[in-house]
């Protein structure tokens, strides 16, 4: 059934759409451009032809070559024409009704061997080919925005997809420059399923009062190496586009309560405050927008004397232990002295709980020990596994059990955190990395602290914990 693919259509014209056309034409295709709204078609064809512009003045691009890629693109008004396709890329709305009405009239108006795919990012494959004659064809190819610079792509099988129309979608994504990662229909793909807790984990900090949101972006973003903080970034993609992708995820689960929207963010949508593209999200994005606040150094620089265990470091009496997910006033009861919980430090950045029952001095010593090492310190409330740890486990957590579910490889989910989302490292490398005994006893307190399925450990890690046991012994 699959044949060289020469000619490829593009079904909606907004940014996506567009990008995708781009792409296509500069690797040699000609393009058909549809939209139902025709005048969208030639707006779009502008865009294009404006973005190759600049790439053309700033050397990146010959003249010639913005010539000849702006040619191979057809604008089309009539959907017949879409029958002279190879490939057909619907990047149109994320309704599953509007989906499936699309894709039944392109299986009467193409032949059987073309081959019809949809850019969604969470609508499920299966259900789009369920009235299509030949559903073997159809498949899932989703791009990350913006479609010319983002190396990802998800080739998305349903239950009916052919091995061979998953191979060549994966072929045609290398050519395209692309890294094409394979996974099967199910809710959120890999990138929007497996990135949930990264979100998640900051509006419920944010509900709890934790801490400013300016301080958890910091901690994520440079405690941890997150190319943004979760918050910052859901204001970029728009806190209405972000909330209806978590509330998808969350029905399509049965409402698992690991993807429970966010009471605090649903607030946002409803006030209009979408972030950057409305001026007001979490941010003032019209205004100086806050930084976060670092602590300044103690006055008393003298040196402590100090005792190191496995994540706990003794100094002068005050125990300053890497969390586990327990509170630090809860470790200063069942060890009878000062408690400072510190998050992972991976950088120059330590986040810090201290037990409400520390005398001052207690902490002022944990910090300055903190700085002596190089540490910006910044201290949240009293919060159960802070903010760098909690976030790691849940997403390692997400991205195992997505493994154990044949979603996709551990090789492709790791794939398609660092290129999807630009994660300083795939999820289940990062859980080998930080120990799947310390992640699992850090998930297991959550559970224990909050009495919430949420928190709940998968399978598959729980196995890796114990592998990893008995290697140690």
């Amino acid at each position: 059934m699959v044949t060289t693919i020469r000619t490829v259509a593009v079904i909606g014209s907004g940014t996506m759409g567009a990008g995708i056309a781009e792409v296509a034409a500069s690797h040699g295709h000609p393009v058909l451009v549809y939209d139902i709204a025709s005048e969208a078609v030639f707006r779009a064809i502008d865009g294009i032809r404006e973005r190759l512009a600049s790439r053309a003045a700033r050397g990146k691009l010959s003249p010639e070559a913005c010539g000849q890629i702006l040619a191979r693109l057809t604008p089309v008004t009539d959907i017949d024409a879409l029958a002279a396709a190879d490939l057909v890329i619907e990047a149109a709305s994320e309704r599953l009704e509007v989906k499936k009405a699309l894709f039944a009239k392109l299986a009467e108006i193409c032949p059987a061997k073309t081959l019809l795919t949809s850019n969604t990012s969470s609508i499920s494959i299966t259900a789009i080919a369920a009235d299509v004659t030949h559903p073997e064809r159809v498949a899932g190819l989703h791009f990350f925005n913006p479609a010319p610079v983002m190396k990802l792509v998800e080739v998305v099988s349903g239950l009916a997809t052919s091995p061979e129309v998953a191979d060549a979608l994966c072929e045609l994504a290398l050519n395209w420059g692309k890294q094409p990662v394979r996974c099967q229909s199910t809710p959120g793909f890999i990138v929007n399923r497996v990135a949930r807790p990264f979100y998640s984990e900051a509006w419920r900090a944010l509900e709890e009062q934790v801490a400013a949101p300016e301080a958890i972006d910091a901690a994520l973003r440079e405690g941890a190496g997150f190319p943004m903080g979760p918050l910052e970034l859901t204001d970029l993609i728009g806190q209405d586009v972000n909330f209806a992708v978590t509330c998808s995820v969350f029905n399509s689960f049965w409402q698992e309560r690991r993807f429970l929207p966010s009471l605090v963010q649903q607030e946002l949508v409803l006030a209009g405050r979408l972030g950057r593209k409305s001026g007001k999200g979490v941010y003032d994005w019209q205004g100086d927008r806050p930084d976060a606040k670092w602590l300044d150094a103690v006055s008393d620089s003298a040196r402590h004397g100090e005792r190191k265990s496995d994540g706990v470091t003794e100094i002068d009496g005050v125990l300053l232990v890497e969390t586990q997910g327990e509170t630090a006033q809860s470790l200063a009861l069942r060890h009878g002295r000062p408690v400072v919980v510190v998050d992972r430090m991976e950088r120059d950045v330590a986040v810090i709980a201290v037990a409400a029952s520390n005398p001052d001095s207690a902490n002022q010593k944990a910090i300055g020990w903190l700085q002596q090492q190089g540490k910006r310190v910044m201290q949240i409330a009293d919060y159960p596994g802070l903010l760098i740890w909690r976030t790691v486990a849940m997403i390692a957590n997400e991205a195992l059990d997505a493994l154990q579910k044949g979603v996709a490889s551990e090789k492709d989910i790791d794939t398609a955190m660092r290129l999807g989302v630009n994660y300083p490292s795939g999820p289940i490398a990062w859980g080998e990395r930080l120990g799947w005994q310390r992640l699992l006893a850090l998930l297991e307190n959550l559970q224990r602290h909050y009495g919430e399925e949420r928190y709940r450990p998968c399978s598959l890690l729980r196995q890796r914990a114990l592998l990893e046991s008995s290697y140690e012994s």
